[in-house]
């Protein structure tokens, strides 16, 4: 009898000193499928109207996440009395009418050009003037003054598709400093011209700065796909002359508000709760019908959007509800933001107006999603590159999954989510993405497409996933030595130069 004392009173204390890893004593062990079903059923639900930015579903979503992270412990952010960030967003509507006539050519409207900003104008024979890609540098020895400018485009020095619209506001703003009447860009994108129309030919968000209100938004731009029958973007490249007459009838903007979900969990030490971990999950979708931007029927128009990003909300959620119940060391924002899917703004607008100062936020764990093709792993879109890997793994591992690096390095995908918003300012982060091995016909079978359900998704590997987010995250609150980028990496100087280090 004292002998078999004696061995139960070893295995507890062996127990104790594992941390009970094994046994379940973590909250985030007890994330179950069946809650994770509930919570996703009802995110993705027709009733939710696929929460697209500035419509009621996306409201009542951002109402639900605010009251479950109250109930999980969460505080509004100091000096805030709710647990929203409100944006009044500017809403573009896009031109109903439009012209374009080159040398007495004619385009059509949409099938040959579309305006992308710019009131109401009418232009007749305007000069036009070739200006290369549009920068700085190719305005030199030009006089664009009342001019028609077109320029090829994108960004010579980097064709990804994400570089090609973040060059879309510098080149617009470059030729209205001229003094340009217009700017045409030339299209030699690598996807289908009817994508990029269905894209801009709808309505648009813009956060509510200088860079982007209406007073720089007045000169009439857009794209045009170089014709097939007519050669005058070629005449106009080789140095030729040309007569310009164009109309538009104009966006219409008016005020859209949408809110980000914040809210604050205090650590549990008391010398490392002013450092922050912020997480993070777009829970915005696309809506429904024409504003979703895919195919829909009568039967479905709704874009649920449960892959992206339903499950990554319902599994930031997860997160927050277990962390509340056991609180790490460092303090958590929880940060559940709208209008990704209009370009990341509600990230950059809170990296611009943060709740928190952002040198106190030490590290951003995203979560977000297009899809899954393989229930073993996880995929780490950022492994590598801030001194997590072993944290990662680790996380992973506790729940039968393997982490793997970003398969599909050439997509940028680490700068098309709203990790992006916060690494661009410094602050180590990486994505944390259901498993897949590529962009297959299983990813772009959901892909904001309206068949992305809640009835056709594996729960018992969703559990799994949310798991493994929520333990790294605490495992990433708790570590004795703070992430940073790895030497060299492209954001490196911006997170020295955020930390003083």
């Amino acid at each position: 009898m004292k002998n078999l004392l004696l061995l139960l009173l070893t295995g507890l204390t062996l127990v104790g000193q594992n941390g009970f890893a094994q046994m379940g004593e973590l909250p985030e062990d007890k994330i179950t499928a069946a809650q994770l079903k509930s919570d996703i059923y009802w995110f993705a639900s027709d009733f939710l109207q696929g929460r697209n930015t500035g419509k009621p579903g996306n409201d009542i979503a951002a109402n639900f996440l605010a009251t479950q992270i109250e109930a999980a412990g969460f505080k509004p952010a100091p000096g805030q009395d709710s647990y929203f960030q409100t944006i009044n967003f500017e809403a573009n509507t896009p031109p109903q009418e439009g012209s374009l006539t080159i040398n007495k050519n004619s385009y059509s409207y949409k099938e040959d050009f579309i305006f992308l900003t710019g009131k109401a104008a009418q232009l007749k024979n305007a000069k036009a003037v070739y200006a290369g890609y549009g920068m700085e540098s190719d305005y030199e020895g030009l006089d664009v003054a009342g001019k028609v400018v077109f320029v090829m485009g994108g960004d010579p020095d980097n064709r990804s598709n994400q570089a090609i619209f973040d060059a879309i506001p510098k080149k617009r703003k470059i030729a209205e400093a001229k003094g340009a009447a217009a700017l045409i860009e030339i299209y030699n994108l690598s996807f289908p011209w009817n994508f990029f129309v269905q894209y801009f030919g709808r309505e648009s968000l813009s956060l509510p700065s200088a860079d982007q209100s209406s007073a720089g938004r007045t000169i009439v731009y857009g794209w045009m796909q170089p014709s097939t029958e007519y050669d005058d973007v070629k005449v106009l490249k080789e140095g030729g002359k040309a007569k310009v007459s164009l109309s538009s009838s104009g966006f219409s903007q008016k005020i859209m508000p949408s809110s980000n979900v914040v809210g604050v969990l205090e650590g549990s030490d008391p010398e490392l709760k002013d450092e922050y971990v912020l997480l993070s999950a777009h829970f915005d979708h696309v809506g429904v019908g024409a504003e979703g931007g895919g195919a829909y029927t009568e039967a479905d128009s709704i874009f649920n959007g449960t892959r992206d990003n339903g499950i990554g909300s319902m599994a930031m959620l997860a997160t927050a509800r277990a962390l509340g119940q056991k609180p790490p060391k460092r303090s958590i924002i929880y940060f559940a933001c709208t209008g990704e899917e209009k370009g990341l703004l509600g990230s950059k607008y809170y990296a611009e107006n943060p709740l928190i100062p952002l040198e106190k936020t030490v590290f951003n764990l995203n979560i977000d999603n297009g899809g899954y093709n393989d229930i073993s792993i996880v995929t780490i879109i950022g492994y590598g590159r801030t001194g997590t890997d072993e944290a990662v793994d680790a996380a992973s591992a506790k729940y039968g999954l393997k982490a793997i690096a970003d398969p599909a390095p050439e997509q940028g995908l680490f700068d098309r989510s709203d990790n992006v918003s916060f690494a661009a300012r410094g602050v180590p982060c990486l994505s944390f993405s259901m498993g897949f091995t590529a962009f297959d016909a299983e990813i772009m079978k959901y892909y904001h497409q309206v068949s992305d359900n809640p009835d056709n998704v594996d729960y018992d590997y969703i559990q799994k996933y949310a798991q493994a987010y929520a333990n790294l995250a605490r495992r990433i609150a708790n570590m004795e030595t703070l992430p940073f980028w790895k030497e060299g990496d492209k954001y490196e100087a911006a997170g020295k130069e955020l930390y003083n280090k």
